[in-house]
């Protein structure tokens, strides 16, 4: 394999390893025994949010690319859907184990095969229906151990991986618009949301209050990982092929696997390694099989 067939796969590890490293410093913002106070996930949301416009407008200006403010119906699709995404995201991000949450929100290929169907005019096979409720089932077996209080944030990150299919089906859609131009377009939207939301914080007064450099410091860290992750990742999907990038993807889970045992003591019961595998295993199989479709 050649240099240049082999960056694509390079970039997509590089996305992951800084989408990782974001979700750390969201769970240690959530955490008060990370940081000695813990944040709203609103008051996260809305820094991630306004912080990667902020830098990704600057990059737009700086590659000389001209935001848009209306755009298509298409753009605003993978917009609105990927700013849902994103809030749903965050709470289950300050509430469950990373790797848990990275878990449930990559099933999302799973979503794609399902909508595809009114949205693609594309029919699911029966495979891909078995696959959906593998990953189903995968997510009831994770949420078992957490049923009496973790419910809402399964349920949140469930919900993510759906607003992420219709994002990419959004995308999918989206033709002619440069890829900065649509970075930019989504995180202004995710930004808009997120300030509607951030007074519903309980918290935000005290926050405020109690804020010191490490906590500028981690949400400075939240929006230059989160700008690093968004242009690897795509880097790799506008060079490399989805499906093949997409499985790529998945290593995110590992390395959040990994980092819950290095940086927060945590690790997987017997059950809870079960259900990653009952997501992650049909996850791959729909990934593979439309790869092979598209040959």
């Amino acid at each position: 394999m050649n240099r240049s067939a082999i960056m694509p796969f390079l970039w997509m590890i590089c996305g992951c390893l800084a989408f990782t490293f974001m979700g750390n410093f969201t769970f240690a913002l959530g955490h008060a025994s990370a940081i000695g106070i813990s944040l709203d996930w609103q008051i996260i949301a809305f820094f991630r949010a306004s912080l990667v416009f902020l830098f990704s407008f600057l990059l737009a200006i700086l590659f000389r690319v001209n935001p848009v403010v209306i755009g298509s119906r298409n753009l605003w699709l993978r917009s609105i859907a990927g700013s849902l995404s994103l809030v749903c995201s965050f709470y289950a991000l300050t509430k469950l184990q990373l790797s848990l949450v990275l878990t449930v929100t990559n099933m999302f290929p799973l979503w794609v095969a399902l909508l595809s169907w009114p949205m693609l005019d594309k029919k699911p096979s029966i495979s891909d229906w078995v696959a959906v409720l593998m990953g189903i089932l995968g997510v009831a077996v994770i949420q078992n151990p957490h049923v009496n209080d973790n419910y809402l944030a399964i349920l949140s990150a469930i919900m993510a991986s759906f607003f992420t299919a219709l994002a990419m089906i959004g995308l999918h859609k989206v033709k002619g618009v440069p890829t900065q131009t649509i970075v930019v377009h989504f995180s202004g939207v995710a930004t808009f949301l997120c300030f509607f939301i951030l007074p519903f914080s309980p918290n935000i007064n005290t926050v405020l209050e109690n804020t010191d450099f490490k906590i500028v410091m981690l949400l400075v860290g939240i929006g230059l990982s989160a700008t690093i992750g968004q242009n690897f990742l795509t880097l790799a999907f506008a060079y490399g092929a989805p499906t093949k990038i997409s499985v790529v993807g998945l290593s995110q889970v590992v390395f959040a696997l990994i980092g819950d045992v290095l940086f927060w003591k945590k690790s997987l019961s017997a059950t809870e390694t079960v259900g990653i595998l009952m997501i992650l295993l049909p996850t791959c199989w729909v990934m593979l099989k439309s790869d092979e479709e598209a040959k």
